[in-house]
């Protein structure tokens, strides 16, 4: 999916300013439009964003195969993140296509994938859970999901193999 031309933003927001300044509707009702019209503009600019390839800052699966981890370290004039590539693990089994995610930085996850994906260089899948932590929940909203997530990696299990 490509992102929306950006004639038909222009297009939506001159049809928006047109009925604003020439329409005989009440004033509640202008009020209503532009109220709407600003909020598709945000739930399209997040679908768009979450289809077009950049990195998710969503929360993390509950369950999934470690895939890549690429770190960018905090410097003078940036906060750092960790992009992590990940498949999720529903009912036993890789379900979706692999999906990014951008993590903020922190010294803990960086050790953590790093010492995931040296196995995983090894040959040795590496599984993960994420977890909510424990705290106040109220207005998650306002903050980044993947911040609010205690994240656990793993050696894949070898599989048991039925007795002959």
């Amino acid at each position: 999916m490509s992102p929306l031309p950006v004639w038909l933003i222009v297009v939506a927001l001159a049809l928006t300013a047109l009925a604003l300044v020439w329409s005989r509707w009440p004033g509640w009702a202008k009020a209503l439009l532009v109220v709407g019209v600003t909020v598709l503009y945000f739930a399209a600019d997040r679908a768009i964003d979450a289809r077009s390839g950049w990195p998710s800052v969503g929360t993390l699966p509950p369950r999934f195969a470690l895939l890549a981890v690429v770190t960018e370290e905090p410097g003078p004039k940036q906060a750092g993140a960790l992009y992590v590539w990940v498949q999720p693990i529903e009912k036993g089994k890789t379900s979706t296509a692999p999906r990014a995610y951008r993590l903020p930085y922190s010294r803990e996850l960086h050790s953590l994938f790093g010492e995931a994906m040296k196995k995983n260089r090894q040959g040795i899948s590496q599984i993960g859970t994420a977890e909510p932590k424990a705290g106040p929940q109220g207005y998650s909203w306002l903050r980044p999901g993947n911040e609010e997530q205690t994240v656990k990696v793993r050696d894949l299990p070898s599989p048991q193999l039925p007795e002959k």
